[in-house]
């Protein structure tokens, strides 16, 4: 499969889109990967209250909130989306868990 253009170098919708389905599998695959290390804390903590962890979560979401800004794009964006992420990671975690 041909690599997308940049996004500065895209002329065409098509271009565009290309780039952005490109972007989503390799985000999809890079968030399957943040899950499989979910699975391996699930494995390694000693018990289901070390699941959550408010100042582990806060401090993700901060890093997360300064990395963006420093790549130019809105780090509520990016808070928000952290937010939501590491949430959906303490379910699943949780899951996991419980399911050993």
């Amino acid at each position: 499969m041909d690599q997308p253009l940049p996004p500065d170098r895209c002329t065409s919708m098509a271009e565009v889109r290309a780039g952005v389905d490109a972007t989503d599998r390799a985000l999809a695959a890079l968030l399957a990967t943040r899950f499989g290390y979910m699975r391996a804390a699930a494995r390694i903590k000693p018990d289901r209250g070390a699941v959550r962890d408010e100042a582990r979560k806060a401090q993700v979401i901060q890093a997360m909130r300064d990395h963006a800004r420093a790549l130019g794009w809105p780090e509520a964006v990016a808070a928000d989306l952290w937010e939501r992420l590491v949430e959906a990671s303490i379910a699943y975690e949780l899951a996991e868990f419980d399911a050993r």
